[in-house]
């Protein structure tokens, strides 16, 4: 794959976006002054997540596509597992 300006700022978005739930994760747990991992983190994963993997694909590295595609897996399982308990607390 060349790599043309887009594939660069969408890969650099991508990871930008990634990177940016630690940002988010450590200034929530200051504020609440004990470790806590915000629901946006596992949006921030999931979002930055996709679009590494998207851009792995098309930089066709199978060891990227492995790494960004199980992390998927997890942040996905956290949503619905962070959904459930909203929902039940709610009903």
């Amino acid at each position: 794959m060349i790599m043309t300006p887009f594939w660069l700022a969408f890969g650099l978005a991508g990871q930008s976006m990634f990177t940016a739930r630690f940002l988010v994760q450590w200034i929530v747990s200051e504020k609440h002054r004990r470790s806590t991992i915000p629901i946006a983190f596992w949006w921030l994963s999931l979002g930055g997540g996709v679009m590494l993997l998207v851009y792995a694909v098309a930089r066709r590295d199978p060891v990227f596509v492995f790494g960004q595609a199980a992390g998927l897996i997890v942040y996905i399982r956290n949503l619905f597992m962070i959904r459930k308990v909203k929902h039940a607390e709610g009903a």
